[in-house]
């Protein structure tokens, strides 16, 4: 799979270390610990465009949030984390 990372470019898969969903909005405390546990444990896994986190470990070292169609592994888009206020 080729990533195309805003700084670096367009680089393999293997530069990049893949932490899984981007994670939902944190639940209040007044929800209570069984939706803090889902939001911790609970993962979709939808067939189709998922939003996910990865590190450009062996380029710029940056965090990216990736829509990646788990279908077609598919990069719909790549922008910063950090210019999405996570």
């Amino acid at each position: 799979m080729i990533i195309s990372c805003p700084h670096c470019g367009l680089r393999d898969s293997s530069e990049f270390y893949f932490r899984g969903e981007a994670p939902t909005p944190r639940p209040d405390y007044e929800e209570g610990n069984v939706a803090f546990a889902d939001h911790v444990y609970g993962r979709i896994n939808p067939a189709g465009p998922q939003k996910e986190h990865w590190y450009h470990a062996a380029g710029c070292r940056s965090w990216l949030l990736v829509e990646r169609d788990t279908r077609t592994h598919d990069f719909l888009s790549v922008t910063l984390a950090s210019e999405q206020g996570r």
